[in-house]
């Protein structure tokens, strides 16, 4: 439970539709957002009574101002509202009303201005400092300028849907996809991306061409596009494995890419920082690309640039309309504490948590799960909700893939020493949350090492994760590598572990040698026998 000071506003930011999140700003500090689909709900969950009853035991007191991020009903934005609806800059609704018997005020402004406070209010610039922000989604491809006074601008639109053409490639491909017009599985966008890294950048055919002509057609409806209008394309259902496959991706992104870079280009008037925000956010090449591009000052991702982020952006827009403060203070481990819900993990064997211990069974081959404190806000695993193994050999990222029942072209994800950088990629800047390639260029992590010898590392540092700081610190005495594999620790199609018994049931199911929760080392007997101190 959270303690509130009376003159402190609380204000609850809530985000509809998928991944949905509920958010509490107190004063000017995030105190937490919970995400609907994390303590292992379904991927890409909208806000469940699971998950508002949940929250309603870590507040004090009613909250002074509910904000609902704006969405709409059906597959268009331009559908029926909710709240203020999905897109559009102006519109706010801010009124008394009821609930529980408490008066409130009730905020809403758009999912468009959602995503723009959420990147402005977690940036390191100060407010008053103008920042250009890119959003680009799903829906939206745009361009805009934040001013000194936190008036929003839309300098210029690049292409609508970005986001859903790029995944519609993956659909057009998988013999298994069936769903309808302008609709796309949301996670097939991370798996292409992974794919283009596999295609080549030499010449492509005809066919693809016209693929890729097809997607990047600003006068196309995509929201009438179906695949089936390519079915006399050699690509229609070619299926996931082939490697033309991999090549039309590898330059459908570097098209889509270029489209933005081309647009945004003509827009840009001075050297302010940039804000990415939107589901597109997530690609890793694309956001080391805007980076090399050198337009800006600054570049900044949040860890939550998906719609995850959505409650606390219409949080943050709520502060800012009432008191004219658009930044707060925030932890990317804003998410739940983990909960102990059994007595008993079977045939695991426990014993105290030691550091060097586990360091030690790392390196000898063990893969574990781990639990630490509050899971993380966003998409991606940060050292707190892990499943944990050595950067070598090659075949744990095989092992991990098989443990997570994911497709054998994903990669697996280095977590790394900031102090260590160096040593590993290039360039070496830090990564704290996971959202830029860096060239590898050492040969004893091979097992985070994508096929085109990149990798999208997580650098930590002391003040950052104590925990995993302290761990990785311990596996670089016992190893000489500052590195761990480093994968979200979720069943397939579900969100983070959260609790003793899932993680239990899960490390059983897919035979980890153990797993970490808290202060607690479990062991499976297996292990336990061979590795008694």
């Amino acid at each position: 439970m959270f303690n509130v000071k009376h003159d402190d506003i609380v204000i609850l930011g809530l985000k509809d539709g998928h991944d949905g999140a509920v958010a509490l700003i107190i004063g000017n500090h995030l105190e937490f957002s919970v995400e609907a689909e994390k303590d292992n709900g379904l991927r890409f969950s909208s806000v469940t009574a699971d998950t508002l009853l949940k929250i309603f035991h870590m507040i004090n007191k009613p909250v002074d101002i509910v904000a609902q991020s704006g969405w709409s009903t059906g597959l268009s934005s331009e559908s029926d509202s909710i709240g203020a609806g999905y897109s559009g800059l102006k519109q706010i609704i801010h009124h008394k009303r009821s609930i529980f018997g408490h008066d409130v005020t009730y905020f809403s402004s758009s999912h468009e201005r959602s995503h723009l406070l959420c990147g402005y209010g977690l940036s390191p610039f100060p407010q008053g400092q103008p920042c250009y922000a890119l959003l680009w989604e799903g829906y939206f491809g745009a361009f805009y300028r934040i001013d000194e006074n936190v008036n929003i601008i839309k300098l210029g639109s690049a292409l609508d849907n970005p986001g859903d053409r790029f995944a519609f490639l993956y659909a057009l491909a998988d013999p298994t996809f069936n769903l309808g017009a302008g609709q796309i599985r949301l996670s097939d966008a991370g798996k292409l991306m992974a794919l283009a890294a596999y295609g080549e950048n030499g010449e492509i055919d005809e066919d693809a061409k016209h693929i890729i002509a097809t997607l990047l057609d600003e006068n196309l409806n995509f929201r009438q596009l179906h695949k089936q209008h390519f079915r006399n394309s050699e690509y229609y259902n070619i299926g996931l494995d082939d490697p033309r496959l991999a090549s039309l991706a590898h330059h459908l992104s570097n098209a889509i890419f270029n489209l933005f870079r081309d647009a945004v280009q003509q827009l840009v008037f001075d050297d302010a920082p940039l804000l990415i925000v939107g589901g597109c956010g997530l690609n890793c090449d694309w956001n080391s690309k805007w980076k090399e591009t050198q337009l800006f000052s600054d570049v900044f991702i949040p860890p939550c640039t998906n719609d995850s982020g959505s409650a606390i952006g219409t949080a943050i827009d709520a502060l800012l309309h009432t008191k004219g403060l658009a930044k707060i203070t925030w932890s990317p481990y804003a998410g739940e504490p983990s909960h102990t819900d059994i007595d008993s993990t079977g045939t695991f064997i426990s014993e105290p948590y030691d550091r060097r211990r586990v360091a030690r069974l790392l390196h000898e081959g063990c893969i574990f799960g781990w639990v630490q404190g509050r899971y993380e806000m966003g998409p991606r695993a940060l050292g707190n909700r892990s499943i944990l193994a050595a950067p070598y050999p090659r075949e744990n990222l095989v092992r991990l893939n098989t443990i997570k029942k994911r497709e054998g072209f994903r990669p697996i994800a280095p977590i790394c020493l900031e102090e260590c950088m160096s040593e590993y990629f290039y360039p070496s800047n830090p990564s704290p949350f996971m959202l830029e390639f860096r060239k590898v260029i050492s040969s004893k992590i091979p097992a985070v090492t994508h096929v085109d010898n990149s990798a999208r590392p997580q650098s930590v540092n002391a003040s950052q994760n104590l925990r995993m700081h302290q761990l990785l610190s311990a596996y670089r005495d016992v190893s000489g590598v500052g590195v761990l594999c480093n994968t979200s620790l979720n069943f397939n199609g579900r969100g983070f572990i959260n609790r003793l018994s899932d993680l239990y049931r899960f490390a059983r199911e897919h035979e980890l040698d153990g797993f970490v929760f808290e202060d607690t080392l479990f062991l499976n007997p297996v292990q336990h026998n061979e590795n008694v101190k």
